[in-house]
Formats: structure tokens, sequence, C-alpha cells
């Protein structure tokens, strides 16, 4: 009876995976290989066209800004998120606590009202508009509402947690004694943070740096709500696909390209995280 139970234990999980992870993917896959029907339908005639489409070059300069974007995010998550993660790693008591909790304070809101707040931060009636105009600034007042930086800042700004978490806890688990020993033995400031401190902490930034990439990559609220329609993005696309032109194959081949995308940059972000220095 209990080997039953252990057994079933076991099952559970695959199932799970199986049914809400693989079994979507799957359906993915077959909707892509079909063609689009009629007033948004789908026809269940398998071909590769959809793929043949992808190699457009719009939609390959979409893609590819797309990366761009999410790398360029990555690094500046990491740029203000390593400091970051290491001056709240050294507090103690209260003040670690509450920096702590500041970093946390994002997540206490939906996306939406945090992308709405720096949005209307920088809208017509905003508070920055207000000091543009009372200065006296020549701007395009609407151009400074909706812009691809702007887009860059709410990407940074809200997947920055994301990276600082994984990178405290490496930080927390730092041997010190061993940075201590490599001064101590003449070493320069380049040499200890290259043979002492990136090994300890290279998975941390590897995983931060994967938790960062992947959902960047894909982004699709952000742009469209900071970007005015004017920074197309592999998810702007894909949502477009599938909500507006109501062509699901298409969206479906663009949505397994991406996938394989993030597949192939979590693989080699994960190797890099492995590396021996």
């Amino acid at each position: 009876m209990r080997t039953a139970r252990v057994g079933l234990s076991a099952w559970i999980p695959l199932i799970w995976f199986f049914t809400f992870l693989v079994g979507p993917i799957l359906y993915l896959v077959v909707l892509s290989l079909a063609k689009k029907g009629l007033y948004g339908g789908v026809d269940w005639v398998f071909q590769f066209s959809n793929y043949e489409r992808v190699a457009n070059q719009l939609y390959l300069e979409i893609f590819l800004r797309s990366f761009q974007m999410a790398l360029l995010t990555t690094l500046f998550v990491l740029i203000l998120g390593v400091p970051l993660a290491w001056s709240i790693a050294t507090l103690k008591g209260a003040w670690k606590k509450i920096c702590l909790f500041l970093v946390l304070a994002p997540f206490l809101m939906n996306l939406v009202v945090r992308v709405y707040s720096l949005k209307y931060l920088f809208s017509y009636d905003g508070p920055v508009q207000f000091l543009v105009r009372v200065f006296g600034f020549q701007l395009d007042q609407y151009q400074l509402s909706q812009n691809q930086y702007l887009v860059f800042w709410g990407m940074v700004t809200t997947y920055l947690p994301f990276a600082v978490f994984p990178l405290l806890v490496a930080f927390e688990k730092l041997n010190y004694d061993q940075i201590e020993a490599c001064e101590d033995m003449g070493a320069s400031s380049m040499m200890t943070l290259w043979k002492v401190i990136l090994p300890q902490v290279r998975p941390a930034l590897a995983s931060g740096s994967l938790m960062v990439l992947v959902p960047s990559f894909g982004e699709f609220l952000i742009p469209d709500m900071l970007g005015g329609a004017k920074t197309m993005l592999a998810g702007n696309l894909i949502t477009e696909q599938f909500l507006k032109n109501r062509d699901w194959p298409f969206g479906a081949s663009l949505s397994v390209i991406l996938i394989l995308l993030l597949g192939l940059c979590a693989y080699f972000i994960h190797r890099w995280g492995r590396i021996r220095v």
C-alpha cells in the first residue's frame, strides 16, 4: 500500500508537467503547421509556409530588435543589481530588512499599475512634463511620453528584482576569508575579482541573467503601453497575430521560433554559469 502511494505521488508531477507545459507546446507546434481559414478560423492543412513567412526581413528585424533590447535590459539590470545586492548583503539588522522590503515593494502591486504609474510620470499632465513647461524646454511633449527609451527604462525597473535576489543569496554566502587571503598575498583588485569573487557568484549571475533575458525577450505589455505602438517587439508581433489579425497558425509559428531562441539562450547562459574560472 505504501509503495502504491509513492508511485502515485511520483506520477502527479509528471502528469502536471505534460498537461500544462508539454501539451500546450505540442499543440502550438501542430497549430504552426496549419493554415489560416476564413474569418480567423484554422484549416488543418499541414504546411511549412508559416515558417517561410517568418524569414521575411521585417520579422527578422523585429526579432533582432527584441534580442538587442533584452540584452541591453539584462546588462543594465546586472550593472545596477550587482552593487545593490552586494550592499544589501553587507547590511545588518533593521537596515537590511528595510532594503529588502524596498526591493520587494514593486511586487506588492500589479504590473499594469506599475507601468501606468511610469506612463503617468511622463504623460502630458505628469510632473516631468510640468517641469519641462516651467523651465521652457522646447520638446515634443507626446514624444517624451512614448518612446523606446521609456520602454527600456520600464523593462529595467520591472526586471531588476529578478536579478537582485539570486545575487543577494550568492553574496551572503561569499567566502570573504578567501578575499582577504588574496589581498594579503598581494593580488590586485582585478585578480581578486576574477579569480575569487567571480567563481563564487557566477551561477547567481547566470540565474539572474536568465530570469531577466527570457521574459524581456518576449515582453509585450511594457512596449505596448510605454512605446505608444512605435516600438514593435517580438511579443507585440505575436500578440497582434493572435488577437488582431486572427492568424493563429502564423502566430503559433512565431511563438515556436521565440521558444527555440529562448531555449538556445537559456542553454548558453546555463553553460556559462557552470564554467570554472
